[in-house]
C-alpha cells in the first residue's frame, strides 16, 4: 500500500540508497490555513491540526508516532540521521516538542546544530541556539556545522576557534555554497528562479508562487532546460513576456484562487490564455484551471463549500475525505511518462476535454494529476515543443536527462561532505551517541 511523504525525505531516502517509506517522514504537517495543517500520520490522512495545539499538548499523539518510527528504523538500520524542523530552540513550544529536541532526547541522539552563513549572524545564531536550550537538552548537542560559505573559509577561523572556546564545542566543518547543488525540497525558502544564458532566445516559463505552494518540486525538471529562462511569479506584471504560466500544486485549492484574484492574477493568467499562449496546471493548479470546485465533505473549508474555477478547462472537481495516492503510468503527446498522486480531488471532464495524464487539455491549456511527470524527459520535450509552437517560437533542441541530473547533484553533494566536513568524527557521533561533559551554558543551564 502506498503511502505519503515529503519530497525532502525521499529524495533523502534515495541519497541514502535506502527504499523510501513513511517511517522516514511519520508525521507530516500540511498547511491548510494561516492556523490550521492537514496532518498526515504514517503516510495516511489522519485529519487537521489547530495552531493552539502546538502550545496546548494537542499533539501527544503525533509524538508517539514520531517516537514509535524512529524506533523501529533503528531497530533495522545502523545509522540513522534525523533531520530537525525548524531551529530546536523553538522555547515557546519546546514543551510538546518531538521534531528535534524532543526526538533527541526521546532516544539520546547526539545533535549537531547548522547554521546557514548566507543569512548572516552563524556565530550568534549557534551560540544563542545552545545557550536557550535546557541544560538536559544542551547535554545532546555535540557541535555545528556551517552552510553555504562563499569565500575564503580561512577568514572564518578566528570565529570558529572562538565559538569553540565559549561553547565548549567544536565546527565540524564549513560547507561551501555550490550553484549545482539544488534538491528536491518542500521548504518555501528554496523557491528559486532558474535563468538561462540567453533569456532573448529562451521560452519563458512563469510558475506562480502560491502562498501554500506545494510540490513546487514539479518544475525543476523544467529548470534543468538551459533553453529555458524560469521564474516564479506573485504579481501579474510577472507573466509579462511569459511563453508557458505553470499553476503549480496547492495545499488550499479553495483559499489559493481567492488570492489569485485578490492579486488580480486569475485575470493575468486568462488574458494569458486567450493569447493562445500555453498554461499548465499540476494537481491543485489544474483543478483550479477548471470550472468548478466543490468541497461537500469540508475537506479545505466548510462542508458543501462551492468555489469557481478559471473557467480555462471544463472540468469540475470534487473533494473526497479520502485522499487517492496513485503511482501512474501512460502516455501523452505520443511519449510515455509516470508521475504521482496525492489528492483528495476527484474529476468529472466535459465532452470536449481531452484526457491529459489524468486530467485534461483543451487547445492550449493542460492540466495534469500526476506530480513529476514532467521528470520523464521525452514527454517533457515533447510538451515544450507544444509551448514554442502555441508562441511562434523555435522549440528547444538540448536533450538532458533529469534522472542523470539528479544524480550528479547528489554525488556532488556527497564530495562535498567528504571534503568540506569531519565525516569521521559524524560518524563517530552516529554510533557512540554524545560525548560525555559537555559545557552547559547560561541561560539554558540553570532551568
Amino acid at each position: 500500500m502506498h503511502g505519503e511523504i515529503g519530497r525532502a525525505q525521499w529524495i533523502q531516502a534515495v541519497a541514502a540508497g535506502a527504499a523510501p517509506e513513511a517511517a522516514m517522514n511519520p508525521v507530516l504537517l500540511k498547511p491548510g490555513s494561516d492556523h490550521t495543517s492537514h496532518v498526515v500520520v504514517m503516510g495516511r490522512p489522519a485529519g487537521t491540526l489547530g495552531a493552539r495545539s502546538f502550545v496546548d499538548g494537542g499533539r501527544a499523539h503525533l509524538a508517539e508516532a514520531a517516537f514509535a518510527a524512529l524506533d523501529d528504523l533503528a531497530s533495522r538500520y545502523d545509522v540513522i540521521v534525523a533531520e530537525g524542523a525548524g531551529s530546536p530552540t523553538e522555547i515557546n513550544l519546546r514543551a510538546n516538542d518531538y521534531v528535534n529536541m524532543g526526538l533527541a532526547r526521546h532516544a539520546s541522539l547526539p545533535t549537531v546544530v547548522v547554521g546557514d552563513i548566507d543569512r548572516g549572524g552563524v556565530f550568534a545564531a549557534l551560540f544563542g541556539t545552545v545557550a536557550l536550550l535546557e541544560g538536559a537538552d544542551q547535554d545532546l548537542v555535540a557541535g555545528f556545522v556551517m552552510n553555504k560559505f562563499r569565500g575564503d573559509v580561512s577568514l572564518l577561523a578566528p570565529g570558529i576557534e572562538r565559538l569553540a572556546e565559549l561553547s565548549g564545542r567544536p565546527t565540524l566543518g564549513v560547507l561551501p555554497w555550490h550553484p549545482d547543488v539544488w534538491l528536491d525540497s518542500e521548504d518555501a525558502l528554496d523557491l528559486e528562479g532558474r535563468r538561462a544564458g540567453d533569456r532573448e532566445a529562451a521560452l519563458r516559463v512563469a510558475v506562480v508562487r502560491l502562498p501554500r505552494i506545494s510540490n513546487f518540486t514539479d518544475v525543476d525538471a523544467l529548470g534543468i532546460e538551459p533553453e529555458i529562462d524560469l521564474v516564479f511569479a506573485s504579481q501579474p506584471h510577472h507573466l509579462d513576456g511569459a511563453d508557458l504560466v505553470v499553476l503549480p500544486g496547492t495545499r488550499a485549492t479553495m483559499g489559493d484562487l481567492a488570492w489569485l484574484r485578490e492579486r488580480g492574477l486569475a485575470d493575468a493568467i486568462a488574458k494569458h490564455a486567450a493569447s493562445g499562449r500555453a498554461v499548465l496546471g499540476i494537481c491543485g493548479g489544474f483543478q483550479m484551471l477548471g470550472r468548478l470546485v466543490v468541497d461537500p465533505d469540508g475537506v479545505e473549508g466548510p462542508a458543501g463549500a462551492e468555489v469557481a474555477g478559471l473557467g480555462l478547462l471544463d472540468v469540475r472537481t470534487d473533494f473526497g475525505a479520502d485522499k487517492v495516492l496513485r503511482l501512474p503510468t501512460g502516455e501523452a503527446l505520443g511519449h510515455a511518462a509516470a508521475g504521482y498522486e496525492i489528492h483528495h480531488g476527484r474529476i468529472t471532464r466535459g465532452a470536449d476535454v481531452e484526457d491529459f495524464l489524468a486530467g485534461g487539455r483543451e487547445g492550449n491549456v493542460f492540466g495534469t494529476m500526476w506530480h513529476g511527470s514532467l521528470e520523464s524527459d521525452e514527454f517533457r520535450r515533447a510538451l515544450l515543443a507544444e509551448v514554442a509552437s502555441a508562441a511562434g517560437r523555435p522549440a528547444p533542441t538540448a536533450e538532458v536527462s533529469f534522472a542523470e541530473r539528479r544524480e550528479a547533484r547528489l554525488d556532488l553533494l556527497g564530495e562535498l561532505a567528504e571534503q568540506h566536513l569531519d565525516v569521521d568524527r559524524l560518524l563517530e557521533l552516529a554510533t557512540s551517541g554524545p560525548p560525555r561533559g559537555l559545557r552547559r551554558l547560561a541561560p539554558g543551564a540553570e532551568q
